[in-house]
């Protein structure tokens, strides 16, 4: 009698961090439906906006945005971009968070990026690569998070608000017009802010007018002509709104150092 032949057990897949470097001369637009593995998306050179089911972030050069298993997500790239992320399997990043984070890039967490990027993928049979990756966990633990989420309302009118705002992020509409436009009283409007997003519609509207800032400083524009966009009489008035939301100015915010 024959014997069935047993496959031959497979090995397991020793890569530990996969990499994804590539540079961007034009808009792109790049859909990223659900991984089985942790994302951290960063541009070394550029702006490039994040888009998630939740919410959306603006990331320049020095932050990241840490993003867990399960989330899909959307990369919008205005321009000339420098892409440098990573996919880290979930044994190595058990202890991340469980939700999207925008982190400081520091030097050296920089630095350990583009080593991984130049490798192309660390393997766990190779104790430098190995090494490498533990590393770079261990820095993105560390790493200082920063308030670049605008979180998004789901319920109907609230909805409709944010898109209005969206629209034109420095119109001086008042909320209350805004409430009207979206078919709500301002008190079941606010409140439906506070619940969905956890800040109130002025708050989340200077939260929108920060991001859109950050967008167009980090595409070259001025401070100046970003300050008059996002609806302010002055520069001072725009510079101080800024700090009051990222405790640093616009400057500091864009230093090399990576840090707020």
């Amino acid at each position: 009698m024959s014997k069935t032949r047993q496959p031959l057990p497979q090995p397991k897949d020793p890569t530990l961090v996969r990499t994804f470097g590539v540079t961007f001369l034009y808009p792109q637009t790049l859909d990223y439906p659900v991984e089985q593995w942790d994302s951290l998306v960063y541009a070394v050179r550029g702006v490039v906006t994040v888009e998630t089911p939740r919410g959306s972030w603006v990331l320049p050069a020095q932050r990241a945005l840490w993003v867990p298993i399960g989330t899909p997500y959307r990369l919008q790239i205005p321009g000339p971009v420098s892409l440098r992320s990573l996919y880290l399997r979930a044994r190595l990043s058990r202890n991340m968070p469980r939700e999207c984070t925008a982190v400081n890039v520091t030097p050296l967490l920089r630095e350990l990026i583009l080593a991984a990027v130049r490798i192309g993928a660390l393997n766990s049979h190779i104790a430098e690569q190995a090494h490498l990756a533990q590393v770079i966990v261990d820095q993105l633990k560390g790493a200082h998070a920063v308030p670049l989420q605008l979180p998004m309302p789901s319920e109907e009118r609230a909805s409709r608000a944010a898109d209005l705002m969206i629209a034109d992020p420095g119109a001086r509409r008042s909320r209350a017009d805004i409430a009207k436009s979206a078919g709500a009283g301002l008190r079941t409007l606010e409140r439906q802010f506070r619940e969905e997003t956890g800040m109130a519609i002025g708050q989340w509207r200077r939260r929108l007018r920060i991001l859109n800032a950050l967008r167009n400083l980090g595409e070259g524009a001025s401070v100046t002509q970003v300050a008059m966009e996002a609806g302010y009489d002055s520069v001072s008035a725009f510079v101080s709104m800024f700090r009051r939301e990222l405790q640093v100015t616009p400057s500091r915010y864009f230093s090399s150092d990576g840090q707020v």
